[in-house]
């Protein structure tokens, strides 16, 4: 009988234990060794040293999320000049939030695909972009004209800021995944990087963020290149790299070629590039209230102050001293409604205003026209102005004479505390002129704001409004709503009478108007007396324009009670805010066709 055949499981394990090396047999080295290998491992991984590592991980990450945040800022900041900063905030939280998106869910395949090709990791990256930053928005403002304010921003955004933000994101991706979680529950431990991650980041937004916007200008490194090159820096200390030589000729652009640079070799190469427009610009600073600038025509014979991406005013300085003006008290307005500003001294009251008598609040100072004119006038004027380089500006360039009392404040603040002081002072005339880079700052158009306001009017006193605003939109209508509510008895006039022509064409009917009010009953009339040669100071321009002419009638408003009827409250702001996309795009166009595009790009 034939032997029986194995079958392939036995014969296989056979194989099996015949092919396994038996364990080395256990000697007095080898178990010396592997106590000396726990003992070692028991001292290094002592909670102080498991403590340090977390606190490294949470330090890295909180220190990666600070300076995206800080980023996010003072992109805002350097596309102001150029775009303004309502045009250049439109996109800008999608744009963060889709960057923050993309870079926590994509940092596997970021780690994966650099170790594939060397040894760098996603955070040598960051210093490169933030230090590429200064040259982009250098390079993409001086082609602003052709992007326009609708899609300029979000260009220089997407080229610049989001994938600073993307890589920062998907970095603390990578590193939380270090955190030791394990005492959360399961659900918690996995939403808790992802939801700290992001609150961290928008709080650094609101406290690193606040201080650049507050302290901008304050010294070299608070300007918006000092800033965007301090960031390069910081990024360049934490996560330094060969990679940093791709960053040489971005650095080499800042430090040669840009004209953003607040030195005067750079101010001296911005004049030298607009010579062919027949601008200079005289002197520049930031401020807290954006970019501020003077800008001469010599060929022209004007000036004009600048801030951001609209102009606060201007004067013909070839006027000055010349023919028939020589000697005057006041300088010319390139604007008329300024002079238009004036006519609150002309409004017909129960009592006459003797002006050596009289004071006056000036709220915003622009060039200073008004309280300049008011000054010529003997009235004892205040001038409450938040710029302070504003204000240094209006009394170095332009005619602001010295003699008045100037408050550098916040007008909220100031009025709200002089309207509580019952000995605070009192005034007959007030004057309200607020407005930059195409929206007004509406808490000084709230119910609340001119409600002080009318607390700060004697009650023999006219208050004049300075508003600029599209009537084809509903916020002059709410506006009006509201300052009637608080003062009745008003009359309003336009700069020029609405060009029905442009209208029919653009749908837009853009223009600045002063609504004179008094505190007397809403059947008062508001009647103006005859400008006499005193008034008009010897000026071309009170002549043609301190009489209001253009008078705004129900029909002027263009849309109804429905769409912007009741008054504006100071916690329903977001009524006009709504609205400042579309005035704001309106009135960058309209600044873009007042100056050369070279002008507004070589800030």
């Amino acid at each position: 009988m034939a032997p029986k055949k194995p079958s392939s499981s036995s014969s296989s394990s056979k194989k099996e234990k015949s092919t396994t090396a038996p364990p080395p047999p256990a000697t007095t080295e080898s178990f010396e060794a592997e106590l000396r290998a726990l003992a070692e491992k028991a001292r290094t991984e002592t909670f102080a040293n498991r403590a340090l590592a977390q606190a490294r991980i949470y330090l890295w990450s909180a220190a990666l999320l600070a300076l995206a945040a800080l980023s996010s800022t003072v992109s805002q900041l350097a596309l102001s000049p150029v775009y303004g900063a309502i045009p250049s905030a439109k996109w800008h939280a999608k744009l963060l939030m889709a960057a923050c998106f993309v870079g926590w869910s994509s940092n596997l395949f970021l780690d994966r695909a650099l170790a594939r090709r060397s040894r760098l990791r996603p955070e040598h990256l960051l210093p490169v972009f933030a230090l590429w930053a200064p040259a982009a928005h250098f390079l993409l403002g001086r082609v602003s004209s052709s992007l326009t304010a609708a899609w300029g921003p979000l260009v220089t955004e997407a080229a610049t800021l989001f994938p600073l933000v993307g890589l920062s994101a998907a970095c603390v991706a990578t590193s939380l995944e270090g955190a030791d979680l394990s005492a959360l529950p399961g659900w918690l431990a996995d939403a808790a990087p992802g939801l700290g991650a992001y609150g961290f980041f928008k709080a650094s937004q609101q406290v690193l963020g606040g201080l650049a916007e507050r302290f901008v200008g304050s010294s070299v490194v608070n300007t918006r290149l000092g800033m965007q090159v301090a960031l390069g820096a910081a990024y360049a200390l934490i996560a330094p790299s060969k990679l940093l030589l791709l960053a040489l000729p971005a650095v080499l652009h800042t430090a040669l070629l840009n004209t953003h640079v607040p030195t005067p070799m750079a101010l001296a190469r911005l004049n030298s590039g607009l010579a062919e427009t027949g601008y200079v610009v005289l002197d520049r600073a930031e401020s807290v209230t954006g970019y501020i600038s003077v800008i001469d025509s010599p060929k022209e014979g004007y000036r004009l102050l600048r801030c951001d991406h609209s102009l606060l005013g201007g004067e013909w300085v070839k006027l000055i001293g010349q023919g028939r003006l020589k000697g005057n008290q006041v300088a010319e307005p390139v604007y008329g409604v300024f002079a238009m500003l004036e006519a609150v001294r002309l409004v017909k009251t129960p009592e006459p205003i003797i002006d050596n008598e009289a004071k006056a609040l000036v709220i915003g100072l622009g060039v200073g026209t008004t309280p300049a004119a008011l000054v010529a006038h003997g009235i004892d004027t205040t001038v409450v102005e938040l710029d302070p380089v504003v204000y240094k500006f209006a009394s170095q360039y332009f005619q602001l004479p010295s003699n008045h009392t100037a408050v550098i404040e916040d007008a909220v603040t100031y009025t709200s505390r002089q309207a509580a002081d019952e000995a605070a002072p009192r005034f007959d005339y007030i004057i309200h002129d607020v407005f930059t880079g195409g929206a007004e700052p509406i808490p000084l158009f709230t119910l609340e704001f001119l409600q002080n306001l009318h607390t700060l009017l004697k009650p023999n006193g006219v208050i004049a409004i300075n508003y600029a605003g599209d009537f084809a939109l509903p916020p002059p209508r709410i506006v009006v709503n509201t300052i009637k509510s608080i003062f009745p008895a008003c009359r309003i006039f336009r700069e020029h009478p609405r060009d029905e022509e442009a209208f029919a064409k653009s749908g837009s009917d853009f223009t600045n108007m002063v609504i004179f009010c008094t505190k007397q009953a809403a059947d008062a009339t508001i009647a103006f007396r005859l400008p006499g040669e005193r008034d008009l100071l010897n000026s071309p321009s009170r002549e043609a324009f301190l009489l209001p002419r253009h008078e705004v009638r129900e029909a002027d408003f263009l849309v109804n009670e429905e769409e912007a009827g009741g008054v504006l409250m100071r916690n329903e702001t977001e009524r006009l805010e709504k609205w400042h996309e579309v005035s704001a795009a309106g009135h960058w166009a309209v600044m873009r066709t007042v100056l050369p595009d070279a002008v507004w790009e070589a800030w």
